[in-house]
Order: C-alpha cells, then sequence, then structure tokens
C-alpha cells in the first residue's frame, strides 16, 4: 500500500473522518472500536458537535491509521480548528473559579478575586485554569497509559472499562471555558495542593499532592 500523502490544506477534523469514512465505506462504529472510544464520541467529531481532541493526544495515530491518513493529518487538523476557537473562547464557570482559587492560599486568593472580578480579568483567569488543567492533565495521561491498571480501577468500582476510560478522555478534551466543577473534583483537586502566581510576570508556582 503506498504511503499516504499529507494534506495541502487543514480542514475541520469531522469533515476529514467523515470523507474518509465514506471512502473507505467503513462505519464510525468501526472507527470507534479501533480506537477504543464510544461511538457517540465519534459520531459527535464527525457531526461537528464536539470539538476535536488536542492535537498531541493518543487517538490520532490510531484514527490515522484505520482511515489511512498520513500521520500528521489529524493532529494539524486539529491545531488549525482548535486554533480558531480559542479566540472566541469565553471565561471559565464561577464554580470552577471558587474551587481554583480554594486551593490558593488565602490572602491570595481574596487578592485575586478582586481582580478577576473585573472584565479585563478574563484572560488572567483562563491562563490560570489553563495551567492547572496542564498539570491534572499530565497524571491523567499516565492512567490512560496504564491499560492493566485502568481495567482493574473499573473492576473495583464496578464500572465498564470504556466507560472509565472515556472519562479520562473527556477530561484531556477539556478547556477553560469547558471544565466542569466535577472534572475539578475529579482530577484537578486530587493532584494539585496549593498553587500561587505572581500577578505581574503570570509566573506560577504549583506544589503537588
Amino acid at each position: 500500500m503506498p504511503a499516504a500523502v499529507p494534506l495541502k490544506q487543514p480542514v475541520p477534523v469531522g469533515q476529514l473522518v467523515r470523507r474518509r469514512l465514506r471512502e473507505l465505506k467503513r462505519t464510525p462504529r468501526e472507527l470507534a472500536e479501533a480506537v477504543r472510544v464510544s461511538e457517540t464520541y465519534i459520531a459527535d467529531i464527525v457531526a461537528g458537535r464536539r470539538q476535536p481532541p488536542a492535537p498531541g493526544s493518543e487517538l490520532y495515530p490510531a484514527m490515522g491509521k484505520f482511515l489511512r491518513l498520513h500521520r500528521n493529518d489529524l493532529p494539524t487538523c486539529a491545531r488549525a480548528e482548535r486554533s480558531t476557537t480559542a479566540t472566541r473562547r469565553r471565561r471559565p464557570a464561577p464554580e470552577v473559579r471558587r474551587l481554583m482559587l480554594e486551593l490558593c492560599e488565602p490572602a491570595k486568593a481574596r487578592l485575586l478575586g478582586r481582580r478577576l472580578s473585573k472584565p479585563e480579568g478574563g484572560e488572567l483567569e483562563c491562563l490560570m485554569v489553563q495551567r492547572l488543567l496542564e498539570v491534572a492533565r499530565g497524571f491523567v495521561s499516565r492512567q490512560l497509559e496504564d491499560e492493566v491498571g485502568l481495567r482493574v480501577a473499573a473492576t473495583r468500582e464496578g464500572r465498564a472499562y470504556l466507560d472509565v476510560r472515556m472519562r479520562l478522555l473527556e477530561f484531556l478534551d477539556a478547556t477553560p471555558d469547558s471544565v466542569t466543577l466535577r472534572d475539578c473534583e475529579d482530577f484537578v483537586r486530587p493532584r494539585i495542593a496549593n498553587w500561587d502566581i505572581d500577578v505581574d510576570t503570570r509566573a506560577m508556582r504549583i506544589v503537588l499532592r
């Protein structure tokens, strides 16, 4: 089989996946089984109801192999698509802000609360939440790599392996404006003991549990 030729121009990930499934006469269910995700997850990506996973997602190598795409096609398309949506980003939910500030020293939390309550505080707030999410994502990514541990955890919790895997993948897709309070309770609070930020330089210090 000849090597796949890279795309000349990025297109929406859902559009590319839908086109290749049609050309290969394969179904979203078959793709979902190949990359070990739910059929709904793939269907939402194809329909454009879900933002594509980040360019570094572990899903893209398996998706690219199944769809017979060049290894860079899906990550390149995802990078272009996500950069477009980032320009329209909203602020994190108020309950997410409250939880994040609870992990900060009280006096600093009060100072940040006043700054974030101002209209111009949105950029700083998104920056802080993004960096905290990046730390938590590192732990979640390592969990995903440990398939045996994930299956053991699913059995211990009385849940299906795919459900546990999808919960982790859903968190990896989260952005500052889409992350939920449950995400923070499940993945951020258990891993971050406290944090601080220099509001002038934007340098952050994050202490892990």
